[in-house]
């Protein structure tokens, strides 16, 4: 019986998110070509943007690929973007890598972590991972601050000068091409019907052959060896790392908030999120009080009234008017 069910699994469509699932096949090759066309016509500030946008996308759609997919709600996003940062500029000081090879190194061995932790936090379900996850930031965290190998609360600093703002933005936008390739693999596919099936009831998913531990770690180096580029990007950009920026829970925050808002386990959904987050945070820059309180406010209203996000609300819509 348990292959007859896996066999099911195998063929069965692998769409997300219906009308979303389908016009993300060509939706998202067109951005990223219209994103690789845009830069002369972009001012520094706009490619700025640029850079931090594609940053936030490629973090947001690694976390929605645990949580929203796998049911793996994780507050540890710091932890890979830190480990990521640390990575690629103890590469680029002490072994002269350029950062095109420094940067992938640098996810891997953020994979690297994720398969050490996992024994351990795949024990835990539920509120109890969230929380572990969580405990593992703030660990590294503090392990960072007391270490002076690592630079200690001052951190370190790249021995060469990062690249411009053009250049960083096309580094956020190879990042983010690959980004899409890996999610769309991922949430096209087989894998995609064993992830949910995991995501909805592990134990029953384990009785039918699949096994939950290998499919959780699948999802669990994938989502970890992008967040690890990403804040390898990140401390290159800053051209200094240090612990309370990268292993911070801003990063956490901030993540968790695009794929709520814009719409969790829908494949576009980190993309919408992302881009009203990024545009709301730039109207409202000179009040980052206001900004923080109408964010609060908006995750509120969503969870009430769109748990599906907007990209969710705008698809009732669009089939209710049907």
């Amino acid at each position: 019986m348990a292959s007859m069910v896996d066999n099911k699994l195998a063929v069965a469509p692998t769409r997300s998110g219906g009308l979303v699932g389908g016009a993300s096949a060509w939706l998202l090759p067109c951005l990223i070509l219209a994103l690789a066309l845009a830069p002369p016509l972009m001012s520094n500030y706009a490619l700025d943007i640029g850079f931090r946008l594609l940053l936030l996308i490629t973090l947001a759609e690694a976390w929605n690929l645990l949580a929203g997919y796998g049911g793996l709600v994780s507050l540890g996003t710091a932890s890979f973007v830190g480990v990521g940062a640390y990575t690629l500029t103890g590469l680029v000081n002490q072994w002269g890598l350029p950062f095109a090879l420094a940067i992938p190194v640098a996810g891997l061995s953020a994979v690297l972590l994720a398969v050490i932790v996992s024994p351990a936090v795949f024990r835990l379900r539920g509120l109890y991972f969230t929380v572990g996850t969580l405990a593992l930031a703030e660990a590294l965290r503090m392990f960072m601050v007391n270490n002076s190998v690592f630079g200690g609360a001052t951190g370190l600093f790249l021995a060469i000068d990062p690249p411009g703002v053009k250049g960083l933005y096309w580094f956020a936008l190879g990042l983010f091409a690959v980004t899409t390739l890996a999610m769309t693999v991922a949430t096209r596919s087989r894998f995609s019907i064993l992830l949910r099936t995991v995501r909805d009831d592990e134990d029953a998913a384990a009785q039918i052959g699949v096994r939950p531990f290998r499919i959780k770690l699948i999802a669990f180096a994938l989502a970890s060896f992008l967040m690890g580029m990403a804040g390898a990007l990140q401390g290159m950009k800053l051209g200094a790392v240090e612990p309370y920026g990268m292993f911070g829970i801003q990063w956490t925050v901030a993540v968790l908030s695009i794929v709520i808002i814009g719409g969790q386990g829908l494949r576009v959904g980190p993309i919408v999120g992302a881009i009203f987050v990024v545009a709301m945070a730039e109207l409202l820059a000179d009040y980052p009080a206001l900004n923080l309180a109408l964010t609060g406010l908006i995750l509120i209203l969503v969870i009430r009234f769109a748990p599906k996000g907007l990209v969710g609300l705008a698809l009732r819509k669009t089939r209710g008017a049907k």
